[in-house]
């Protein structure tokens, strides 16, 4: 007595369900920037990173939200950080 019928025919994907599937190359994928972003892209974090440090300066009323800023300002500088390190590291 047979109650599935799954081993008869083998299971073909969806469209959705094959980019379901690939969505983790996706994140793993080399990019190409131009040049110019590329260059700029660890002065842009870092500048993000000291704009939201100043902004919890000017944040009065908004209590809840200064720990987002605080966050959002220590994690861009980290990453600004790390990048610039690191494409200097290279170059020596």
């Amino acid at each position: 007595m047979t109650f599935s019928n799954a081993a008869e025919k083998p299971a073909s994907l969806t469209e959705t369900q094959q980019m379901h599937r690939d969505a983790g190359h996706f994140m793993a994928r080399r990019i190409w920037l131009p040049k110019a972003i590329y260059v700029a892209l660890p002065y842009f974090y870092i500048l993000a990173g000291v704009c939201a440090l100043l902004t919890t300066i000017y944040i009065s009323g908004w209590a809840w939200l200064l720990p987002h800023y605080l966050i959002l300002a220590i994690a861009c500088l980290h990453l600004g950080l790390l990048v610039y390190r690191r494409r200097n590291r290279r170059k020596a």
